[in-house]
């Protein structure tokens, strides 16, 4: 419309709406209609979902009694196994448990963590579970399991994967196996461990310059490898199991 005629021109008012609630309770309830409609159609396809899930189980199920037999035999004889293992363990640790030589284990291997510790303060807690690697190697190899081929191939891959492949330093990397010989291999082998890895701790540390020296912070909440907490825990209850059956003995006496 041309600009002179918009002077002439006026908005026509809207008629108001009769009922107006009538027209948005017509449209609530077309909402309506379509929301459950929807939730028809959402109902049916969980349905389906939940009956297709339930013929997988069945199958699964079909599987494990035809390969494996009853789940819940399995489980039980599985728990009775695990009770009976850790009864053995601890009747073989309250009656056989050797407190000397795990003394000197804990000696030697704590040796040589310190030497760690004190070369590279992360040495230990950087690798807790190549040092409970290590010990499982070493209890191993005192009781026959691995023979000694595996057991020195073991600790060269041990160092090998610390050292090229995680890219530790020398101190860090030697660390575990060298605390497997000091515990469990001879006496001569044990000295000639903690001697060498005592240089080794001596060499690289006289590289570090003296700023990398003085930025080292200290590790705060060091934790003891896993191995010797066991061998401590072991000497615990020996000793305990001692005590107890001393003292029901003197009781029995007085």
């Amino acid at each position: 419309m041309p600009e002179r005629f918009r002077s002439v021109t006026k908005e026509a008012p809207d008629r108001p709406v009769r009922w107006p609630w009538v027209v948005a309770l017509v449209f609530l309830v077309y909402a309506w209609r379509t929301v459950l409609w929807e939730l028809t159609n959402w109902k049916k396809s969980m349905v389906a979902i939940i009956g297709f899930f339930g013929y997988l189980f069945k199958l699964i199920l079909a599987f494990v009694f035809h390969f494996i037999g009853e789940p819940i035999t399995v489980i039980i004889r599985c728990i009775e196994f695990a009770l009976y293992s850790a009864r053995y363990i601890y009747s073989s640790i309250v009656a056989f448990a050797p407190v000397p030589e795990l003394t000197r284990i804990i000696f030697f291997t704590s040796t040589i963590v310190a030497i760690a510790e004190a070369t590279v303060p992360d040495s230990v807690n950087s690798q807790q579970h190549l040092l409970t690697l290590a010990g499982i190697i070493g209890f191993g190899a005192v009781n026959g399991f691995v023979p000694e081929l595996l057991f020195w191939l073991l600790l060269s891959g041990m160092f090998c994967y610390s050292h090229f492949i995680k890219k530790r330093d020398g101190v860090s990397a030697a660390l575990p196996p060298t605390a497997v010989l000091a515990a469990v291999g001879e006496p001569w082998v044990r000295g000639l461990a903690i001697a060498s890895y005592l240089s080794l701790a001596i060499v690289q540390y006289s590289k570090l310059s003296e700023e990398s020296a003085r930025t080292d912070t200290p590790v705060i909440g060091r934790r003891l490898p896993l191995p010797l907490l066991l061998a401590a825990l072991s000497i615990g209850i020996h000793l305990a199991a001692k005590w107890v059956r001393c003292r029901h003995l003197t009781w029995m006496i007085v």
